[in-house]
């Protein structure tokens, strides 16, 4: 099931993608209320935007905005909203998503299409392993696209191993979907139980939360501790509330492919101007097809690079790679710039540790300090030594280490009130 636009060429693909925004742009100025008065304020001529070059001339969307203006974003009268959906809040306030009738159609196809590009296919069998109540849109996304394709959904939602073995093995589903890590929560008590997960009816995992892979696409040490154990394939993939829109890796894990029916996608530097291919940057998109609430050139705070040359699954698409990390979680630290996927790759590298988070405040001096805060299963101090030499090795700093214990960890970490876990505390000033 790969869509015909996803095999054309990158020029026929950017021919269809400015028809859509010359599309998206009169419908936002006539439609809403923030792009109308921030077209008008800035006497911005929609009609000049012609090619996806022109975007620049046009200006960004940013979190701040969908918290301050969240309404105004709204291009439906409120009688057509079907579905409230709600950001996680990971960088600040949530805000609320509406979607019509039309938008879940769009939410379902992108999922099916995305879920098609890992290998999943009518008659297959998945076990849903997020929640799909509090307003989390992508608990029902993933619903909706498996029912298009015509897949049977196991709704257990998260945690509690015993209730996910439980439903594997009654049901044998063929799929999960859910946070890594947790894989090694449901690896750890099959072998306590002594269930042959081996044997198991699983083949893959859909992944989603947590990064699966180094910049070069190589397993990092999350995904190969998985693989190592359970041999099952990992998926990973990237999506927001906010774009609708999931970028998911196909076979040959070498990104998420991109699909342009759906979006338009820049990486941008701190200038808002495009990074030279292969660099880092910021990913930032415009939407397509959606009716209660497009963006335009939707800033995320993810930093990411593009990876354009062929797939060998047959998609011409760009490709997203690993996210390097939030913007606005960027760390100075003795020098060297850190984000805290690095942080937590380093750390995920210890058996001993059970749980551990990260903590950013400003020192003395106006600079970052970081303290990382672990729970383990044996204390000592060359324990805590090894871990500072691995962080010199891998990082080239040894940020501050203490030991605490799971009991005070775990609220903080797996906070009832959020989607996942939490491991990043910023209090700098």
């Amino acid at each position: 099931m790969i869509p015909a636009i996803e095999k054309d060429s990158l020029e026929e693909i950017k021919i269809f993608q400015e028809k859509k925004l010359a599309e998206l742009l009169a419908y936002i100025s006539e439609n809403s209320p923030f792009y109308k008065r921030l077209f008008a304020g800035q006497n911005i001529d929609i009609s000049k935007v012609k090619t996806l070059e022109d975007l620049q001339h046009l200006p960004v969307t940013t979190k701040e905005d969908l918290q301050q203006y969240n309404d105004d974003f709204l291009c439906v009268p409120q009688h057509k909203i079907i579905d409230y959906a709600s950001t996680s809040g990971t960088l600040g306030d949530p805000v609320t998503f509406g979607l019509t009738d039309s938008d879940l159609d769009r939410l379902a196809y992108n999922e099916a299409i995305s879920f098609a590009c890992a290998g999943i296919a009518e008659g297959d069998l998945v076990q849903l392993m997020t929640t799909i109540d509090r307003k989390f849109m992508a608990g029902l996304a993933y619903f909706l696209g498996l029912r298009k394709l015509k897949v049977g959904v196991i709704r257990v939602g998260a945690g509690i191993p015993e209730m996910q073995w439980d439903s594997i093995l009654k049901y044998n589903p063929s799929y999960l979907i859910t946070v890594p890590s947790f894989l090694l929560k449901l690896i750890e008590y099959a072998e306590i139980h002594g269930i042959d997960y081996n044997n198991s009816s699983i083949k893959g995992a859909i992944c989603i939360g947590e990064s699966l892979r180094e910049q070069d696409f190589s397993m990092n040490i999350l995904s190969k501790k998985i693989t190592d154990k359970w041999n099952i394939k990992l998926f990973s993939t990237y999506a927001s509330t906010e774009m609708s829109t999931a970028f998911t890796e196909c076979e040959h894990g070498k990104g998420g492919h991109h699909h342009p029916e759906l979006i338009i996608v820049e990486v941008l530097d701190e200038n808002n101007q495009p990074v030279k291919n292969g660099e880092t940057g910021e990913l930032t998109f415009t939407t397509l097809g959606i009716e209660a609430m497009p963006l335009l050139r939707f800033k995320t705070g993810d930093m990411v690079q593009f990876h354009d040359e062929p797939c060998a699954c047959g998609r011409n698409t760009l490709r997203v790679g690993p996210v390097v990390g939030r913007k606005k979680q960027m760390i100075k630290y003795k020098g060297t710039t850190l984000y805290p996927p690095a942080m937590n790759d380093v750390l995920s590298s210890f058996d001993n540790i059970e749980n551990h988070l990260i903590e950013i405040s400003t020192n003395d001096l106006g600079t970052d300090e970081i303290l990382i805060k672990i729970a383990v299963k044996n204390q000592t101090p060359e324990f805590l030594q090894e871990i500072k030499d691995h962080f010199r090795a891998k990082l080239r700093v040894t940020p501050k280490i203490e030991f605490a214990s799971k009991e005070i960890l775990n609220p903080l970490v797996f906070n009832p009130m959020s989607r996942k876990p939490i491991r990043f505390f910023d209090y700098r000033s």
